[in-house]
């Protein structure tokens, strides 16, 4: 196998665009944005509202030849929480959803940092430049409880979404792997629905990562930026999962990947995780645990296992206001010490006007690391003790399908780990050197989606 040419991207991205520039030309029914999408669902289904609002325009679906409206997508990211059919209603039809969507921002970082980096901040991450973040084409299928999953993205964010995969080298008839091999690969997975109980549904593949409450895409978050929560976790992970109705409002998951962000594993041991979710009227809980070996071989940690802890809360208190916690911890017994982690984030969304809202976040996030006559551990997370962030975003919605925001951010960390005014150092053979312990910045950006 060859490893993608430079020709990839550009031909890539334009099919995407045109894509999405056809859809886009179809008419469309109004969408009501103020409830939060999930994680993982179908790019073509719009975000599940809260059930005292109406529901949103249909995505463009194909069953038996002819549109229809498509099935709930599931209530949130990472797992499948949404609740099986039972075997005596089991769908006898295909279905067929195909979605998309383009974000582009431009930034300005106070700091002016000389190297045009605002550190640390996932995918917003460039300054005083206009970017194309991301550009991706999804699709989700359905065919008599046989179900799969293929999104596909290219750009800016893709990059560093697959920054931490391990990359392992090849030999003469096996390919290297790495970031350039996988980032094009958002989600590709298959699976099957059981006629078991209230009805157990299995699949395997490229997941997005059931920590916590944010989305990949932007349109499904409050705010532009993400959550330092969100770019310090897993953004993805490979492997099996399995998700059974206990009731109505109550959904298990269970999941055996090969560990934080890896396609192809960097250790020969595998991960696990636990979550139960629960999903009643205007309120949305989860509960997850997530566990395993996540330092590479050969570590001077040795084979610790770590442990992680999750759970989220989103409450719409009314049609205009909605509120969201998360709250995540763990630790990592290691050879040199325990390493451990506290973080945290609050956030609220009201609706103004009927096409106006405003959004503000806050978190937290302190990590230890452990050292002893052997040495320091290496930081799971941080090069800082802690880190911090306040945003502030405005998001106008004039048509159903664009979203245009406007988003003030401060962070703030416990030492040097952001830049600002000349940055010594390359890039290249001399890293950068961090000058700064904060940095503010001023978003600008418009996402469309079909």
């Amino acid at each position: 196998m060859h490893s993608p040419s430079r020709r990839t991207a550009p031909r890539l991205a334009a099919a995407l665009v045109a894509a999405l520039v056809l859809a886009l030309s179809r008419p469309t029914l109004a969408e009501e944005p103020d409830a939060r999408a999930p994680r993982d669902a179908p790019l073509g289904a719009p975000p599940a509202p809260p059930e005292s609002q109406p529901l949103p325009a249909p995505a463009r679906q194909v069953e038996a030849g002819r549109d229809a409206t498509p099935a709930a997508p599931p209530e949130r990211g990472g797992a499948t929480t949404a609740a099986p059919p039972a075997p005596a209603a089991k769908a006898a039809t295909s279905s067929f959803v195909l979605g998309g969507y383009a974000e582009a921002a431009y930034q300005w970082n106070f700091n002016v940092p000389s190297n045009g980096i605002t550190h640390f901040r996932g995918f917003d991450n460039r300054h005083n430049t206009l970017t194309l973040s991301n550009v991706a084409l999804d699709a989700a299928w359905d065919h008599e409880g046989l179900i799969g999953r293929l999104a596909l993205q290219v750009g800016h964010t893709p990059s560093t979404y697959y920054l931490s995969e391990p990359v392992a080298p090849g030999a003469s008839a096996t390919s290297a792997t790495g970031p350039e091999v996988w980032k094009y690969l958002q989600q590709a997975n298959v699976g099957y629905r059981f006629g078991v109980g209230r009805g157990l549904t299995v699949t395997a593949g490229l997941f997005l990562s059931p920590i916590g409450p944010e989305s990949m895409a932007v349109r499904d978050n409050w705010n532009w930026s993400r959550s330092n929560l969100f770019f310090g976790l897993p953004f993805y992970h490979t492997g099996v999962r399995a998700s059974y109705s206990l009731s109505d409002p109550w959904v298990v998951t269970l999941g055996g990947y090969n560990g934080w962000n890896s396609v192809v594993d960097n250790n020969h041991e595998k991960s696990a995780s636990a979550e139960i979710t629960y999903k009643r009227d205007h309120i949305a809980v989860s509960l997850l645990y997530f566990g395993g070996i996540e330092r590479p071989q050969g570590a001077r940690e040795g084979r610790a296992w770590r442990h992680l802890l999750d759970s989220h809360v989103t409450w719409h208190a009314s049609p205009r206001l909605s509120l969201l916690a998360h709250a995540n911890g763990g630790l990592e017994p290691n050879e040199l010490g325990v390493s451990g982690w506290a973080a945290g984030a609050i956030g609220g969304r009201l609706k103004l006007l009927e096409q106006l809202f405003f959004a503000v976040r806050g978190d937290v996030f302190y990590e230890h690391v452990p050292e002893n006559g052997a040495g320091r551990a290496t930081p799971i997370f941080w090069p800082a003790p802690w880190v911090s962030s306040g945003t502030a975003t405005v998001d106008l919605r004039p048509h159903e399908r664009v979203s245009f925001r406007l988003e003030y951010r401060h962070d703030h960390a416990g030492g040097d780990m952001y830049f600002g005014g000349h940055v010594e150092g390359d890039g290249g053979a001399t890293p950068f050197v961090m000058n700064r312990d904060s940095q503010d910045t001023l978003t600008g950006g418009a996402t469309t989606w079909f």
